[in-house]
């Protein structure tokens, strides 16, 4: 009867909440990264490097950061994270020097992990984890217009405000928007456990990989999502350029802008006839998008309507790999630990994501674009492979079962 709840008012809270998560904390970066460039005296790259930096950094913190989830509750580390994110951006927006400012962006995507995806995941899956794999995808569908939105506010404000003065705006919305949500969410939760001890039992989801398979199971799935997360970094990062390279010229920068509308339609669409795909089948079918996305550049090179499929490939694989991220855990390994299980997926997937801008730039200037591309690729093909074995070891259904608290 209740097998289909989704707890609505969270999932949009938590959908306000990784709009700007999503907006203030990555997305506004690459936009502000020239004005910072500038004030402090770098090269461009040079503040991208910082970034790379911090992203690694970061994915080491999300083990811990899982593990804390699990203990305390998700609501009360996004909570908390709110705060800090909000104090980051505050630090980064005073820092008077290098040192500082490339501590307060290490602390801004420790913070990050405190308060996007992960988190939020967790937070649904510990709010009722029978409904969680459904209001992971109504979640990221509308996480999915961060960038949309936050990418054209930050090029507005630029034009008014300094990048320190709008990282303080950013602050704002952290700590007087996100915060209260959370904190909310996290009332909410506190008040549902603790409302009659006498019906204190709660259902939990177990997972369809044997106990006795676990660890070997979270190294397999852990290692597809790293190896597909790197190839996805690895083209995203020098997707305009490179489609600029190869002789498309100014259409690069609208080609390239199809890949968010395409996130946001594969997740729509996965929610509206996605219910017959279990999470490893999305999880296969994302990583079979994206390397067919690759393929068709390889394939048509600087003819328009090739571009064009290989932008929306991309953007729809990526678009269900963001759902595969949280519902595959869930369904592989159950209800119990979740915070711990994604922290360790986040962390090996953020550690190798974060080498990919770099070593694909290597790639295309030792062994040219379309080498660099047939490597991605095989890469891509990797992942898929490592998804199919999971999802042909995981054929029981996950089972629910009750908890008592």
């Amino acid at each position: 009867m209740h097998k289909n709840r989704v707890p609505a008012g969270i999932v949009s809270a938590l959908g306000l909440t990784q709009i700007i998560g999503y907006g203030t904390l990555y997305y506004s970066f690459s936009i502000l990264a020239p004005g910072m460039a500038a004030d402090l005296g770098l090269t461009l790259a040079e503040v991208f490097g910082v970034f790379s930096a911090s992203l690694f950094i970061g994915g080491l913190s999300a083990t811990y950061v899982g593990r804390q989830m699990d203990r305390i509750g998700a609501a009360t580390v996004m909570t908390i994270g709110s705060v800090l994110a909000a104090l980051t951006l505050a630090l980064c927006a005073w820092s008077p020097s290098i040192a500082i400012f490339a501590v307060a962006i290490i602390l801004l995507e420790i913070s990050s992990g405190m308060v996007q995806y992960q988190a939020a995941f967790a937070a649904l899956v510990e709010s009722d984890p029978r409904s969680a794999s459904r209001s992971i995808t109504y979640l990221t569908l509308i996480g999915g217009f961060a960038s949309t939105i936050f990418w054209p506010i930050s090029a507005a404000l630029s034009g008014y405000l300094s990048w320190r003065e709008i990282y303080l705006v950013f602050a704002g919305l952290n700590l007087f928007l996100c915060m209260p949500l959370h904190y909310w969410i996290m009332r909410v939760g506190k008040t549902a456990v603790n409302v009659d001890p006498a019906v204190r039992t709660r259902e939990t989801v177990v997972g369809a990989v044997a106990p006795h398979a676990r660890r070997r199971g979270m190294i397999l799935v852990s290692f597809a999502f790293a190896l597909l997360g790197f190839t996805l970094a690895a083209i995203l990062a020098h997707m305009v350029p490179m489609l600029g390279s190869i002789g498309l010229g100014a259409a690069a920068v609208v080609i390239g802008s199809l890949f968010g509308p395409a996130q946001v339609l594969s997740r729509l669409i996965n929610m509206i006839f996605g219910k017959s795909l279990s999470p490893p089948a999305l999880a296969v079918l994302s990583a079979v998008l994206i390397v067919l996305g690759v393929l068709i550049l390889l394939a048509t090179g600087n003819w328009l309507p090739g571009a064009v499929a290989f932008a929306i490939c991309l953007g729809l694989g990526s678009g269900i790999n963001s759902i595969a991220q949280g519902s595959l855990p869930l369904y592989l390994f159950g209800s119990n630990g979740y915070g711990e299980v994604t922290g360790k997926m986040a962390a090996a997937r953020l550690a190798v994501g974060a080498g990919a801008p770099f070593v694909f730039a290597a790639a295309m200037e030792h062994i040219g674009l379309n080498f660099a591309l047939i490597a991605n690729a095989c890469l891509g093909a990797i992942s898929i492979a490592a998804f199919v074995a999971v999802a042909a070891s995981s054929r029981m259904e996950p089972k629910i079962a009750a908890n008592n608290t």
